[in-house]
């Protein structure tokens, strides 16, 4: 089964109250994510343990330039983020070593938890 893994401590609240719908990721993840795949959404830091929030499905993905993010968009990856540079400045603290600016290729992958 794949994953959603957040690393920012910024998300832990948001998954857990559910408030987080979407993430974006840098780069085309239409080839690792894909409608109807069933995933774990986790949180943790990369190479140590990593708590399970709730499985999910994915709903779509879309791929576009950081520049034509809707606010909607942008708001169900992060409710407090407003424009296309916040997500800019947002994803240069997680993806350190890669130059990010608004012409950036990001997906929006759109999930919805699975009830148990």
């Amino acid at each position: 089964m794949k994953a959603l893994n957040f690393y920012s401590s910024v998300y832990h609240g948001f998954l857990v109250s559910r408030d987080k719908t979407c993430t974006i990721r840098v780069g085309d993840k239409r080839d690792k994510y894909q409608e109807g795949d069933v995933v774990l959404v986790t949180y943790g830091d990369r190479y140590k343990k990593r708590k399970k929030v709730f499985t999910a499905v994915i709903d779509r993905v879309t791929v576009k330039p950081i520049r034509d993010l809707t606010l909607e968009e942008i708001q169900s990856e992060n409710p407090e983020m407003r424009t296309p540079q916040d997500v800019v400045d947002f994803l240069r603290q997680i993806y350190q070593n890669t130059p990010i600016d608004l012409d950036t290729i990001v997906s929006l992958v759109r999930f919805s938890e699975i009830a148990d």
